[in-house]
């Protein structure tokens, strides 16, 4: 009997093998075109359908031009697509271009060490320190929570970006880590994911009626907690995972409630979180996981001992820290605070996103704001864009000239408006109503703006630092945006960096820029006498 249904199983397998063969006689562009694979035919390493082609340039399985070339970008492009409209569906375990039976304790599916160096050394992923696990090229691959991938696949992740691949599953292993990748690269989704599994995780394995906080994420600027905190909302949702907002501009009382209420996360700047620990009685030793996002800028405003306070209060969590731009000296506090820091950058350190084209003009002070105009009228205005000014004064008065004089609907930003003034003018301008937002630097620092492709720099910043996070809101998860630069000899103590900059990212350089005699810098001649001059040419 069980040899009679032994031979009808193969006969069934045949005819449907013989039924497929009929129409599987030209290659397939989609996989909605492709069949499902039977028991013992391969499988796409992209969709999990019938394997029925051999990628030339892999070697790997694959079921159609399709997910031949979703392979091919994960492999070759630095920054992968990502949103509602590209979404791949991954298959519920890791079958994507490395595929591997072996699975470590902790539940992660990985890459041999000589293919986690090759998907590292082609998207650029560095890593310096501690050995940390390879990365992953699907969040199914990590032991996430199944409603936390749900809502991960909701918010639009189809696949991992670099820094998500190799953030996500260090950070899961309890690694603390400094991590440097450009701006709109996903730096967010990387932190929040880990902090969200092991909040998660942590409340379903210990219950209890009085919830203390689990994580803590620090960072500059209002604007920016609000950010974390809605996109926390948007990937907690459904799970045992709170969060308090705990930032200036709002009363203490309800944020104090809030957490007295039981919240796995709070999302705050440094003062109003130092307000609340030395006014009220709130508890943090159960707290786990410390990030810091936009790391450099919370330490060089001022907010070092603040930070410090805070870490002190906790007992000894994991650390992540977050910026586009990491110095040394950001190294050294980082080594402090945790042992076995481990430095993942993504790209070129300190460099703006490559996705972002950098259009310098020489422009003289008196002259600026007339050419604003101009571009503001003309075929190049892109809406809806951001305008960086210097002084709060100074995008007070450009917003109001702008509406005056061309007509186009601008607002200013700063750090002078209420909270619920901010909130009114960013809703305004993420719906469409505002064209035009001028701001001082406060919206220069990881802030997503999903419409935003071209913003406007003109007013230099007193550092290419803060030049590289302006421009880098002109670009999100790699998609290309423009930058328009005004200069001119007041910002003659950037000449050299900015040059460096704009020569490494193929940007066209004024003459004027080019040709001044601040646009010097000095090099070793090699011979130790001293040093020899050359000025950077177009």
């Amino acid at each position: 009997m069980e040899d009679g249904d032994r031979n009808a199983s193969c006969r069934n397998l045949a005819l449907q093998k013989d039924v497929h063969q009929g129409i599987d006689n030209y290659v397939k562009k989609s996989s909605t075109e492709q069949r499902d694979a039977l028991a013992e035919e391969p499988k796409c390493v992209i969709c999990g359908r019938y394997g029925e082609y051999v990628c030339d340039e892999t070697d790997d399985d694959i079921c159609s031009l399709e997910c031949k070339q979703t392979l091919l970008s994960g492999i070759a492009n630095s920054l992968l697509p990502v949103g509602p409209s590209s979404t791949q569906r991954l298959p519920a375990t890791d079958e994507c271009f490395y595929v591997r039976d072996s699975v470590d304790k902790s539940g992660f599916q990985f890459l041999t060490g000589d293919q986690a160096e090759l998907l590292r050394k082609k998207l650029e992923i560095h890593v310096k320190g501690d050995v940390i696990p390879a990365p992953i090229v699907a969040f199914s691959s990590c032991a996430l929570p199944q409603k936390l991938l749900q809502n991960i696949e909701t918010a639009g992740y189809g696949m991992p970006t670099p820094v998500q691949m190799q953030v996500i599953p260090a950070a899961l292993d309890g690694k603390s880590l400094l991590v440097s990748a450009d701006t709109g690269s996903g730096k967010t989704a990387s932190f929040l994911i880990p902090i969200i599994s092991h909040c998660a995780n942590f409340r379903r394995s210990n219950f209890s009626n009085h919830k203390k906080p689990i994580a803590v994420v620090l960072t500059p600027t209002r604007e920016l907690c609000i950010q974390v905190e809605d996109n926390a909302k948007l990937l907690g949702k459904g799970l045992p995972f709170k969060t308090a907002l705990v930032v200036g501009g709002d009363p203490m009382a309800r944020q104090l409630y809030r957490i007295q209420q039981g919240v796995e996360l709070i999302i705050g700047t440094p003062g109003r979180l130092i307000d609340l620990l030395t006014k009220h009685d709130v508890e943090l030793n159960d707290v786990k996981i410390f990030g810091l996002d936009e790391v450099d800028c919370i330490l060089q405003r001022g907010f070092r001992d603040q930070v410090m306070q805070i870490f002190r209060a906790l007992s000894q969590p994991q650390v992540l820290m977050y910026s586009a731009t990491i110095s040394q000296d950001i190294e050294k506090i980082a080594s402090f605070m945790a042992k076995d820091v481990t430095v993942v950058s993504i790209g070129k350190p300190n460099r703006p996103n490559k996705a972002v084209k950098q259009l310098p003009i020489w422009v003289e002070s008196n002259k600026k704001k007339q050419k604003l105009f101009d571009i503001l009228r003309s075929k190049h205005f892109t809406p809806p864009i951001v305008v960086y000014v210097g002084s709060r004064v100074g995008a007070d008065l450009l917003s109001n000239a702008i509406t005056v004089s061309t007509g186009i609907k601008a607002l200013s930003l700063h750090g002078e408006k209420s909270m619920n003034e901010r909130r009114e003018i960013l809703r305004l301008f993420l719906v469409g109503e505002v064209s035009v937002i001028v701001s001082t630097g406060v919206l220069g620092r990881g802030i997503d703006f999903l419409g935003v492709r071209q913003v406007i720099v003109f007013d230099m910043p007193s550092s290419i630092k803060e030049y590289v996070h302006q421009i880098g809101r002109a670009s999100r998860l790699g998609e290309e945006g423009t930058a328009i630069v005004f200069v001119n000899e007041e910002n003659k103590n950037l000449f050299p960096e900015l040059v460096d900059i704009l020569k490494s990212s193929g940007a066209v350089i004024p003459q004027e820029l080019s040709n001044s005699r601040y646009t010097v810098v000095s090099f070793p001649s090699g011979k130790g006498k001293g040093f020899k001059k050359r000025k950077y040419g177009c």
